[in-house]
C-alpha cells in the first residue's frame, strides 16, 4: 500500500526541487526527515511539508505503520512558467523565466525481513575455489 502528497504550483526552479529530492529517495521516513532538516536550501523546507503530509496520509487514511515507511517515489514535474522582462540598454528586453513546480512523494511501507530469510553475503569465499 502507498501514500502520496502533492504540492503544485511551489515557485521554485524544478532543478533545485530535483538535486534535494535525490538525496531522500529510498530513504527511511525518519532518515530523510533528518537529511532533510540539515540541507541549507529553501526546497528542503518545503519538501520537508511534502513529506509530512504523505506520511499523515498513510497513517489517517491508509493506515500504515509509521516506523516501517520509507520513501518509495519522489519526483518534480514543470509547472508553469511566468514570463517577466527586464528592460535593458538601448530599448531592448530580456526575458525572465520564473519557473514553478509540482513536486510528488510517494511513501510505501516495508516489508520485515524474516529471520531465516534472505541475509547479505551468504555466500563463503571457501566455496569459490
Amino acid at each position: 500500500m502507498e501514500a502520496r502528497a502533492i504540492a503544485k504550483y511551489v515557485r521554485m526552479s524544478p532543478m533545485k526541487v530535483g538535486v534535494v529530492l535525490d538525496l531522500i529517495r529510498g530513504k527511511n521516513v525518519n532518515e530523510a526527515f533528518a537529511i532533510l532538516q540539515y540541507t541549507p536550501t529553501e526546497a528542503a523546507v518545503v519538501i520537508n511539508k511534502v513529506l509530512k503530509s504523505a506520511v499523515a496520509n498513510a497513517e489517517n487514511n491508509h493506515d500504515l505503520n509509521v516506523e516501517n515507511l520509507y520513501v518509495a517515489e519522489t519526483f518534480v514535474g514543470a509547472g508553469p512558467t511566468l514570463k517577466r522582462f527586464r528592460p535593458m540598454d538601448h530599448g531592448k528586453a530580456f526575458r525572465i523565466n520564473k519557473r514553478t513546480s509540482h513536486i510528488t512523494v510517494v511513501v510505501k511501507e516495508r516489508a520485515e525481513l524474516e529471520e531465516g530469510g534472505i541475509t547479505s553475503g551468504s555466500k563463503s569465499i571457501s566455496s569459490r575455489t
